[in-house]
């Protein structure tokens, strides 16, 4: 990572970047603000819920085992599920949240569907999920592969599901593919063009447009109560 790229990733995991412009980290801690159980699917490697203070139990489920040994060494989440997130069984009501971060878009539409009920029935309060803003193409990355891109979940589409979304990371033209082989910090790999470091001020910018306009957006971070569900 260079030297640019590592001083904006600090810089985007501070707390006043992230209320400013409402970055994914700042927007999962607001929704956990009231939830002490909570159970991550797909949890990788290095899940942002290690950035959330006030969660007593966490659950991370991965599937690649490569992931969910880097997590545990980390100590991320209090407990580990080593399992495909299709074959999960939990009792209704489990968890008071239930995050899917950056997963659904590696699954099938349908079997997206099928996750996203199943987390409805598992949450208590709520269901939180980012995701690319459409279909978005990525292959296999750190040889995993469920890494995969198999899906696209617009912002009309979460919406029809009953789910309130906003828009993440700035306006969607200002990003590319990624040709990076691997998971990373730098958060600079995926700004479409050079130099990098001034498209993320851009980018950065935008995104106090694309937050309330997120079908503009490059991510959507999607929210829905299950509290009367």
């Amino acid at each position: 990572m260079s030297i640019a790229a590592s001083l904006i990733t600090k810089l985007y995991f501070s707390g006043i970047f992230g209320s400013f412009f409402h970055t994914l980290n700042f927007c999962l801690k607001k929704e956990l603000e009231n939830c002490q159980t909570v159970l991550d699917l797909g949890c990788g490697p290095n899940s942002p819920i290690k950035h959330i203070s006030g969660i007593k139990s966490s659950t991370g489920v991965e599937a690649f085992e490569p992931y969910l040994k880097e997590s545990q060494k980390n100590k991320i989440h209090t407990k580990y599920v080593h399992s495909r997130i299709k074959d999960l069984k939990f009792p209704a009501k489990s968890f008071d949240a239930v995050i899917i971060i950056e997963v659904i878009e590696h699954l099938s539409s349908k079997e997206g569907l099928e996750i996203i009920k199943k987390a409805e029935k598992w949450a208590r309060k709520k269901v939180i999920i980012s995701s690319p803003n459409g279909f978005w193409p990525q292959k296999p990355v750190d040889n995993n592969p469920y890494q995969k891109h198999l899906s696209g979940w617009s912002h009309a589409k979460m919406k029809s599901l009953g789910y309130k979304t906003r828009g993440l990371a700035g306006f969607k033209f200002l990003r590319c593919q990624s040709k990076s082989t691997t998971m990373g910090d730098d958060i600079l790999v995926s700004i479409r063009y050079q130099p990098k470091f001034f498209w993320f001020i851009i980018a950065t910018l935008s995104q106090l447009i694309s937050y309330y306009f997120p079908s503009l957006a490059f991510e959507l971070f999607s929210v829905k109560n299950t509290q009367k569900t």
